[in-house]
């Protein structure tokens, strides 16, 4: 019974933690204030999102092999630890190289957060309840996403009181509630099962991109992450081109689609109750084609509002589904496959480089050009799945 408790009052902190995995998507809207501040291009801005999301090619199978070493709990603290400087540097300037600097340990943290957080809370939860408690920690984080644009035009607009920092006052208020995260999940205690067999390698990993429907996962964590980074940079630029408005009166355009992901998250746990994975995850992505349309040729705020709205629902619940895809395709290499699935987030740098240059070359249609072909993807990969 005492144990019992004890993990019901672990998730608690856990949660937080899930909370602070959140912070990575600040940088969409943050790259946008940063432009405005600094006047970069479209192709300087849009590295910005890229070099994040860099890190999770270098870092996610490393991370196994120091779970293995030092404890999945301990991991999460590191994790937190680069978060939490990642979060100091922007106070102390807004130049370019600083700015770099801040978003790839923001990177690095989030990377050994996303491979080490998810494989702590099968330490408290077991059985038919893992499944609702991780889609419930993905709600907890696109609660972080969507609040960060809105602290940010807060703060620009002196809404509420911001120090001098104007916009970078969310980097104040993620901190504390960084802090807050650490010090919960650094006093809890949560026991762990000893982790058999070695820790998975590159070698192990890329040998699984030799199996057809393991690199058709790998490919669709790809277009998911590279549609929901580039949303968060275009939506903002979308009404700012499109409508003639400031950078913040647009910036809700960001939160717009985490709200519709945080629904989307929520929803999404009980749908799939109901309809299987290859039918719900063909009408997902039939919604981000729609939305891509609508984005791409909207010429209103109720249009492009729609889309955006649109592409937030539809993205929601594309991650879960193909990996737990992947997880199918090769039961007896999980360790593998999920290292290799967490690397394909290495799409939020590929997706946002040809953006970038897309939207240089043709204006923000170019941007949500790119994202279509992994809106399209998506739909052929739905045919190649299970029941």
């Amino acid at each position: 019974m005492e144990n019992n408790k004890m993990s019901k009052w672990a998730i608690v902190p856990v949660m937080l933690c899930f909370f602070t995995m959140g912070f990575v998507d600040l940088v969409g809207a943050a790259s946008n204030h940063v432009q405005a501040d600094l006047g970069l291009t479209e192709a300087q801005t849009y590295f910005i999102p890229s070099l994040v999301f860099f890190w999770f090619l270098i870092f996610s199978v490393p991370t196994s092999a120091l779970m293995n070493r030092i404890g999945r709990k301990n991991t999460v603290l590191v994790s937190l630890g680069i978060t939490l400087l990642s979060l100091l540097l922007p106070l102390f300037g807004n130049s370019y190289y600083l700015m770099l600097t801040a978003f790839s340990l923001l990177g690095i943290g989030n990377a050994v957060m996303q491979t080490s957080l998810n494989p702590l809370v099968t330490n408290l939860i077991s059985g038919d309840k893992l499944a609702s408690t991780l889609t419930f920690g993905q709600f907890v984080k696109a609660i972080a996403s969507f609040m960060a644009p809105l602290i940010m035009t807060w703060g620009a607009v002196a809404a509420i009181p911001s120090f001098g920092l104007e916009w970078r006052i969310v980097f104040v208020i993620y901190g504390v509630l960084g802090v807050l995260a650490t010090i919960c999940l650094y006093l809890t205690h949560i026991e762990e099962q000893p982790i058999e067999g070695k820790p998975s390698g590159f070698a192990d990993c890329f040998r699984l991109l030799g199996k057809p429907m393991v690199l058709l996962c790998f490919l669709g964590i790809m277009c998911h992450v590279g549609i929901d980074v580039g949303t968060n940079t275009t939506a903002p630029k979308l009404l700012m081109e499109r409508l003639g408005w400031s950078l913040h009166e647009a910036a809700f355009a960001t939160s717009l689609y985490f709200i519709f992901r945080t629904i989307g998250c929520f929803s999404g746990s009980f749908i799939l109750r109901y309809v299987s994975s290859k039918i719900f995850c063909a009408i997902s992505a039939a919604m981000i084609v729609c939305a891509m349309l609508l984005m791409a040729f909207g010429d209103s705020q109720a249009i492009l509002y729609a889309g955006i709205a649109l592409v937030g629902f539809g993205n929601s619940n594309i991650f879960s589904m193909v990996f737990a895809e992947a997880l199918k395709a090769e039961p007896q290499r999980q360790n593998e496959v999920s290292g290799l699935m967490i690397m394909g987030l290495f799409g939020g740098t590929v997706f946002p480089f040809f953006m970038g240059f897309a939207s240089q070359a043709i204006g923000t249609v170019g941007a949500v050009a790119v994202m279509a072909v992994g809106a399209a993807y998506l739909v052929g990969f739905c045919f190649k799945m299970t029941k």
